[in-house]
């Protein structure tokens, strides 16, 4: 987590991915991240950390995104994908 003095500026979207049925879960994150401006975030929240998910959005999105972890903890995953502007 940051602190106040070092928070982040951007502006965040909450997801939470437990009330979305599996099957379109993936499709639902990568049409949301699409929709996303640099300097918007999404705020994604879910039950267990989505090591694979997280591969497939480095893959599709390369360095336009960037995925900070706010929360880890088993049954309780808060993460930020921030999207950057390209360069």
């Amino acid at each position: 987590m940051t602190s106040p003095t070092d928070a982040p500026t951007w502006t965040h979207y909450p997801f939470d991915a437990r009330g979305i049925a599996r099957r379109f879960r993936h499709s639902a994150i990568f049409g949301a991240l699409g929709a996303l401006e640099p300097g918007e975030a999404m705020r994604f929240v879910n039950d267990h950390d989505p090591l694979p998910l997280l591969d497939q959005l480095r893959a599709r999105f390369g360095e336009r995104i960037e995925i900070h972890y706010v929360q880890r903890e088993p049954g309780a995953i808060v993460i930020d994908f921030v999207v950057i502007a390209k360069a």
